[in-house]
């Protein structure tokens, strides 16, 4: 499912559930669909993923992250991923997409990086699972129906 090895933009609900264990059954999902994708090199996140996860896992989480704790995570996703910038253009396609297809801004910058950088998949708990909006799909890696060979390059 990574379009001849292209890669997958991963959302935040998936980094903090990876952290969050009040969940063990999305925990569990999370980290191994963390873990397949870092070891095939085909994870992507936006920078706002990476603030949304730090500001999360350090503020609201019932048992939160230290803060040193939270940046050295990020700092593996950094050394780990592809990272995708926040740029004007995709601030003014989320602004659009927000309106035209009724998303959350957040959702909508989400789309819009994903877009505008040509990665074909995101996986979120937050979009229609199967959805497919403007040349991206969403896959709900919670959905119990999620099957995790759909991430092998080559699919």
């Amino acid at each position: 499912m990574t379009a001849g090895n292209s890669t997958i933009l991963i959302d935040t609900n998936v980094l903090v559930y990876a952290h969050d264990p009040r969940d063990r059954r999305k925990q569990e999902r999370a980290l191994a669909v963390l873990d397949r994708l870092i070891n095939q090199g085909g994870v992507a996140l936006s920078v706002q993923c990476l603030w949304e996860f730090f500001n999360t896992t350090t503020r609201w989480l019932p048992e939160p992250l230290p803060s040193e704790v939270a940046q050295a995570q990020v700092e593996r996703f950094v050394r780990g991923c592809r990272i995708l910038d926040l740029t004007a253009g995709a601030v003014l396609e989320g602004c659009r997409g927000a309106g035209e297809h009724s998303l959350s801004i957040w959702d909508a910058l989400i789309w819009a990086t994903a877009k505008l950088n040509q990665v074909p998949l995101v996986l979120s708990e937050d979009f229609v699972d199967g959805g497919f909006l403007e040349g991206v799909r969403f896959l709900n890696p919670f959905a119990p129906a999620f099957d995790l060979a759909l991430l092998d390059v080559g699919s």
